[in-house]
């Protein structure tokens, strides 16, 4: 799988967004994902205010639990302790994978199988392993099509819907002995599943990630549908689940509502074929499962972001994609041109607070707030409002603030911007000075640049009319006057 480089997201944005809207195939195969996927959001959710309310819920129990997240996070520990889950802090992405890999090596375990996570694509964790000699394979299917392209996902919840059938068939073909050519999509899935399903029972240690914690059991719940899941956190000897700290809830009566809103928001099912709950290790009396299970609590700047009171809200997120399939800017470009691993609107708000503004600030920029991702939420995350924040932010000269200010605040800033933004202001409060430069602007309108930056790159100006308006005037003109001459014959 390609190495997500954090340095690179600002300095190679803009050239990824031209490469993006110049390949017709990735706009054709997101134009078609992102229709289907919203026509089957829109079906879950017939009754508006139903939807509504549901959305009112998620948003009560996310801030709630959100408001006593250290309590509650104190709580998770004690519980997993006491189910015989071995817990780990991690403060930082570094942190987080030496732990994992002084995991692996107290087993003297080589090979790692995994389940989807975010969170490991977050700090690196495949790159990091392989540079220890550790074997690590995805067994999600849309994970193990993007590992084995050497591509980083692009999307949050299907990794790989930025390629579609034919581009597959070659893939297996070209990278999997033995595999003919074949666009049969049934095929090809038996084809991911043969070359999965072996590794299952060799890997030392399974890892996955964390949809919920719940605080009150010590219960780890993970939501999926092809069953990767389960294999990964029962068959090998050892689970690490890597778990981000925000995604801690309070009670098991706090889990319907929010998969009720994930499975509809995510894929526009009632509910994903597995839903699996994790609360220990394999007993003595029981058949089957890991005979250890840790879980990684990992920090990597939530802590940051839970300061701000506004920035908090970004922690409501459950990671359902539906701010993506609703995001125009997304629908065109596709997630690999945000250069993040976490593209789109949800993208453009955790990234740069995770990584710095002066390392990711520049994404914010793939958004015209059109306010659509917010609509589309199913916690209510004003996003357009945050994305609008850490514009500011960007720009910011390091004014003082209450609470820490994002990394990199004012790193964007540029001095003839701010030049022109202070032109405008002393322009909006001098009419006189307004009227002038309204005056100059139209004598000097030739001077204007055919094309006006990138924004205007990919428009196309409306076709002219066939024929003059002159022209049309004349030819109604001669049809008027026929039609009186005609009337005076009759």
């Amino acid at each position: 799988m390609s190495r997500f480089e954090p340095a690179t997201v600002n300095l190679e944005f803009d050239k990824r967004v031209d490469d993006a809207l110049q390949d017709q195939e990735l706009r054709a195969n997101f134009r078609g994902a992102m229709d289907f996927l919203m026509g089957k959001r829109a079906a879950m959710f017939p009754d508006k205010e139903d939807l509504e309310a549901l959305r009112s819920q998620g948003e009560a129990i996310r801030n709630r639990c959100l408001s006593q997240l250290p309590e509650l996070l104190e709580q998770f520990e004690q519980r997993c302790t006491e189910n015989g889950i071995q817990v780990h802090w991690a403060e930082t992405s570094q942190e987080a994978n030496a732990i994992i890999l002084e995991i692996m090596h107290k087993h003297d375990a080589t090979r790692m199988v995994k389940g989807k996570s975010m969170a490991s694509e977050e700090i690196g964790l495949n790159h990091f392993l392989a540079d220890h000699g550790v074997e690590c394979l995805e067994t999600d299917m849309g994970e193990y099509i993007v590992q084995l392209a050497d591509e980083t996902p692009s999307h949050i919840i299907m990794p790989a819907i930025h390629k579609n059938k034919q581009q597959i068939a070659r893939l297996f073909n070209q990278k999997i002995d033995g595999v003919e050519y074949s666009e049969d999509v049934d095929r090809l899935i038996g084809i991911g599943r043969d070359v999965l399903r072996q590794k299952f029972f060799e890997a030392e240690v399974g890892l996955s990630g964390v949809n919920f914690a719940v605080a009150e059991t010590g219960t780890l719940c993970l939501v999926e549908n092809e069953g990767n899941g389960r294999m990964t956190t029962t068959i090998p000897p050892v689970h690490i689940a890597l778990c981000g700290i925000e995604k801690v809830v309070e009670s098991l009566r706090d889990i319907p509502p929010l998969l009720r809103l994930l499975t509809r928001s995510a894929t526009g099912q009632a509910i994903t074929t597995y839903f699996n709950m994790i609360s220990g290790p394999r007993k003595p009396d029981e058949k089957d499962g890991p005979q250890e299970v840790h879980v990684v609590l990992l920090d990597n700047g939530r802590s940051r972001i839970y300061a701000d009171k506004q920035l908090q809200e970004t922690l409501r997120c459950i990671r359902c994609g539906a701010c993506m399939n609703h995001c125009p800017v997304y629908t065109r470009i596709g997630g690999h041109a945000y250069g993040t691993t976490y593209p789109g609107p949800i993208g453009q708000v955790v990234s740069p607070q995770i990584w710095g503004l002066h390392t990711a600030g520049a994404i914010t920029k793939a958004c015209s707030l059109n306010g659509a991702c917010g609509e589309a939420c199913p916690v209510k995350i004003p996003l357009a409002d945050l994305i609008r924040r850490l514009r500011y932010e960007s720009n910011n000269n390091n004014e003082p603030t209450p609470v820490p200010a994002p990394r990199g605040q004012g790193s964007l800033r540029k001095r003839s911007e701010a030049v022109t933004w202070k032109l405008w202001a002393l322009l909006s409060r001098k009419p006189g000075l307004y009227k002038l430069a309204l005056l100059l602007a139209t004598r000097l309108r030739a001077l204007t640049p055919k094309h006006i930056g990138p924004w205007t790159r990919y428009r196309s100006a409306p076709k002219p009319a066939a024929r003059s308006l002159h022209e049309l005037a004349a030819q109604r003109s001669q049809s008027n006057a026929s039609s009186q001459e005609h009337g005076r014959h009759e």
